[in-house]
């Protein structure tokens, strides 16, 4: 049976997902979120998740939300990203949670508010902060990624996964991946891997599609 993952092309934590069904070599399909439509909203979509946010995973009569969930759902089901032994399954974890906390959640928040809010609706003090808060994050990813090729022992895991998510996009949003060798060099490392596809290739949906 095919996975169905509900999902936009402009979602960061959807990509994290979809890239990880994609290399995963599991069989599924993107269903495209309305999310600029207020689709997230509608009782229907309430139903498959009272969080009303994408991604969402379906399998059968099973229904997941949230990435670092479905990751791990793909990681049990594949034999992938997982990590070797129980000692990498938790610093994987832990990278997991530190992305969702520290860098995605303020590197999504960032770009919807430079990008997707009319020019006069743009909080510049916010997103200064923000910017700020952003830099800190890839500070801390940079210097642990010094002599390493990912994040969590020799090959890709959940973390690279969850940590790249909104690292790929073209919009603004403070970062500058010339400016973070490190960074910039484990991203390459994830674009070589076989099956890779930018966000915008990889699911429905993009600023193009709504310019």
């Amino acid at each position: 049976m095919t996975i169905k993952l509900h999902c936009f092309g402009e979602s960061g934590n959807a990509y994290k997902a979809a890239l990880a069904l994609e290399l995963s070599g599991l069989d599924w399909e993107p269903v495209f979120v309305d999310f600029f439509s207020g689709i997230n909203r509608s009782p229907e979509f309430l139903e498959k998740n009272v969080m009303g946010e994408a991604p969402i995973l379906e399998d059968g009569n099973l229904t997941l939300s949230q990435s670092g969930v479905i990751q791990d759902y793909v990681s049990e089901k594949s034999g992938k990203f997982g990590g070797a032994n129980a000692k990498e399954r938790r610093e994987i974890l832990r990278w997991v949670l530190w992305d969702n906390h520290k860098l995605s959640s303020q590197a999504g928040m960032t770009r919807f508010l430079m990008n997707f809010l009319p020019e006069d609706k743009r909080p510049a003090e916010v997103i200064g902060f923000m910017q700020g808060r952003l830099k800190a994050a890839y500070k801390t990813l940079d210097a642990h990624l010094e002599g390493r090729d990912w994040i969590v022992g020799d090959g890709m895991t959940n973390a690279d996964l969850s940590c790249c998510g909104y690292l790929f996009y073209p919009e603004p949003f403070g970062f500058d991946r010339a400016q973070w060798p490190n960074i910039d060099r484990w991203l390459t490392n994830i674009q070589q891997t076989p099956g890779w596809k930018h966000p915008y290739d990889l699911m429905p949906g993009s600023p193009a599609d709504r310019a």
